[in-house]
């Protein structure tokens, strides 16, 4: 009995170190170097991290606040993904010259599109600042311990010497046990340069999202331009493209399975360390009920697009967004079931109790909040996805936020020309009929699913989808919010801001019945549960700060990297194929023949540009096909990548480019909470792809000729 013990304590151990394996969102100043060159890179990591002299890290940058991207020229050259730049390309785009249709390529870099709004950001320097950030904090009570932390924050920032374009900011790690600081310098003047069709960019579009075997050319292509100094500067014609410390060698190389690959960017948020009870409510309540408002939504405006080319191109890229993480968690709930999360949390927390009886009372902790929490938790996803989906109720609620500003005198004229211009933006992209339609469908849904002491009263009026119709269409036709009603011949659909300023508008808005309905539902919210639901979630917060300064302590086999909180990281793999169910094996790397067998003249998601089609049937591939005789398209690996890292580089072992990070495989969706390196893959365009798609589709030669390509 003995013997069977040690050997399954051993095997339990084993177990979980290999479901550790090449998992990590890792600070680039803290990188496992002597892991990363035992799967082969070749390179050192002060070649990817150097503050002394050019690195990589010189060379990506996070794009526009979401996404990441490279620089891959001596002439600020950025690649990111079509997706990254879609919101560009279609603000650019009309009816009669519909670039996502027909995608873009300057000639030269005077055709080169400017996007005011846009911009990247890149990391200078990284510097741990835990001991700043927490002096003076100890026996603090929790409100005391803010505020001083919040000082401290300010007094160490105050304390950098940056120039007048860079900044700083103070991150928490490990759930606040540490803080980090990053400055950032921002470049503001970024033009499009070029984007495939997004019969190429977006090929697959919905139903191949997160799915693998893909086929997707998911890049697009913009230029970072700055003053004659080389600072960052707003955009100005006299601008001069930007000249990198380094930009990225781009190698033609053919890859085989177990490749070393590492992938730098900017992760969005992770959630690896929850307890298994918080699991469990995202297995059972809070993601289903995500997926269930999305769904809705999505079926009523995918019914519109597919019949009107204007309704397309006005919601393609919001019905893009909304559609994005409906189907991620989908496959994040299935993933979670198949890769036994929750148990495996479960058996690891029973390990550790022995190690660290404190632990066993914090799960205890755990347990009893999450319960007490799961009604308020619940009606919250609703609520905030309700919300959000039913875009006149989010206009409503923006017109509620003016007015409560407005009226209490904190409403600054430059902050109402802010709000305007949100709004004008908005109305561009909005069909008060269509959304009448998504309005009817959840309200009917948020009735069905909100215990009745949380709703507005008579709320019940909204449970028949019907007749909630009638009364929401009828509602819109007259709405100043939806911007089909007008006051003295006003409307927020054209002019918000003329609107705005007639004399009655705030009494006139006050009556209109989405913002009654709108402000209701908020108030029934805020006092019925967003206090309760916001107590809870904070007593969690700190509880899960204790409990992973207790994981730290109590578990020095394993090796622990922060989440991922949209700062600077690098994760490390190989090229992989997958095994996700029994019999069935996906190779890694896909081919545009494949393209060819899913092409569907005509189709909204799989059609294929008929240059690209006489390019296959000729086999003008030029030095981009492998040894296959083939282009390859798209490949995967282990890397642990999330949100954020959409656009992110994908380097060999000599730090060459060799792919973009576009994607996750659907098994692998889970990720975010429970890597496992037997389900979890990300998804890359090969660059082979990419330059084929520049060189043979677009005829664009003169930027290849920017390029350092290592053949």
């Amino acid at each position: 009995m003995k013997k069977q013990i040690i050997i399954a304590a051993f095997l339990f151990n084993s177990a979980f170190a290999i479901a550790q394996e090449y998992g990590g969102m890792w600070i680039p100043t803290e990188v496992n170097e002597k892991e990363m060159k035992s799967l082969g890179m070749n390179i050192s990591a002060k070649d990817i991290w150097n503050t002394n002299r050019p690195s990589i890290k010189d060379a990506v940058v996070q794009f526009n606040g979401g996404c990441t991207a490279e620089i891959i020229s001596p002439n600020g050259l950025l690649l990111t993904n079509h997706h990254c730049g879609f919101g560009q390309i279609q603000s650019h785009s009309t009816v009669e010259n519909d670039l996502l249709s027909n995608g873009f390529w300057a000639k030269d870099m005077k055709g080169e599109l400017s996007n005011p709004g846009v911009k990247v950001d890149f990391i200078t320097d990284i510097k741990e600042v835990t001991d700043q950030v927490l002096a003076n904090t100890k026996n603090l009570g929790e409100k005391q311990t803010s505020a001083m932390i919040k000082a401290n924050i300010a007094t160490t920032i105050a304390g950098f010497k940056n120039n007048s374009f860079q900044k700083v900011i103070i991150k928490p790690m490990y759930d606040g046990n540490k803080y980090y600081a990053f400055v950032i310098e921002t470049f503001k003047d970024i033009r499009l340069v070029g984007a495939p069709p997004q019969s190429i960019g977006k090929f697959g579009s919905d139903n191949d999202n997160w799915v693998w075997p893909r086929h997707t050319g998911d890049f697009s292509m913009f230029r970072i331009y700055a003053d004659k100094n080389n600072n960052p500067a707003e955009y100005s014609v006299d601008n001069v493209p930007y000249k990198p410390k380094y930009f990225l060698p781009i190698s033609l190389k053919d890859k085989k399975e177990d490749d070393f690959t590492f992938v730098f960017g900017f992760p969005g948020r992770t959630q690896e360390y929850l307890p298994s009870i918080a699991i469990e409510k995202i297995i059972d309540d809070i993601d289903p009920a995500k997926i269930k408002v999305r769904e809705i939504a999505l079926k009523t405006l995918n019914e519109k697009m597919r019949t009107d080319d204007a309704t397309r191109l006005k919601y393609a890229s919001k019905y893009a967004s909304v559609a994005n993480y409906w189907k991620k968690w989908i496959g994040e709930v299935e993933g979670l079931k198949k890769s036994k999360a929750v148990q495996k949390k479960q058996e690891y927390e029973m390990h550790l109790e022995k190690k660290n009886p404190e632990i066993k009372t914090t799960i205890s902790k755990f347990n009893t909040l999450y319960t007490e929490q799961a009604p308020y938790a619940l009606n919250n996803a609703y609520y905030g996805e309700v919300v959000r989906n039913a875009e006149t109720l989010r206009l409503a609620n923006y017109y509620i936020n003016y007015v409560d500003a407005k009226e209490s005198g904190k409403m600054s004229r430059e902050a109402e020309n802010r709000f305007a211009e949100t709004l004008s933006n908005f109305y561009k992209d909005y069909e008060g009929a269509l959304d009448a339609k998504v309005t009817a469908e959840l309200l009917a849904l948020y009735q069905q699913k909100t215990p009745a002491e949380f709703l507005p009263d008579d709320f019940k009026q909204f449970s028949n989808v019907s007749e909630n119709y009638t009364t929401i269409e009828n509602w819109s036709k007259n709405s100043l919010i939806s911007g089909r009603g007008n006051l003295n011949g006003k409307m927020a659909s054209t002019n918000v801001k003329a609107l705005l300023e007639e004399p009655d508008f705030i009494n006139s808005i006050k009556k209109d019945p989405f913002y009654i309905l709108a402000n209701n539902l908020k108030e029934s919210y805020m006092t019925k549960v967003d206090g309760k639901f916001n107590d809870y979630q904070t007593e969690i917060n700190e509880l899960q700060k204790t409990y992973m300064a207790q994981l730290l302590a109590t578990d020095k086999d394993r090796k622990f990297f922060p989440d991922a909180n949209s700062t600077l990281r690098v994760t490390y793999g190989q090229v992989k194929g997958s095994n996700p169910r029994d019999a069935v094996y996906y190779g890694y790397q896909t081919h545009l023949a494949g393209v060819m067998e899913k092409y569907v003249p005509g189709d909204y998601e799989f059609d294929v540009p008929k240059k690209l089609i006489n390019l296959y049937n000729t086999k003008d591939y030029g030095v981009y096909k492998d040894a296959t005789g083939d282009v390859p398209v798209n490949f995967t690996a282990t890397n642990h990548t999330t949100g954020g890292n959409s656009g992110s580089p994908t380097l060999d072992a000599n730090g060459n480019l060799i792919g973009i990070n576009f994607d996750r495989q659907w098994e692998g969706t889970m990720s975010d909470i429970n890597y496992d390196p037997k389900l979890c893959r990300n998804i890359m365009v090969d660059i082979k792809y990419v330059l084929f798609i520049i060189d043979k589709y677009a005829d664009a030669k003169w930027l290849l000729n920017e390029m350092k390509i290592v053949k």
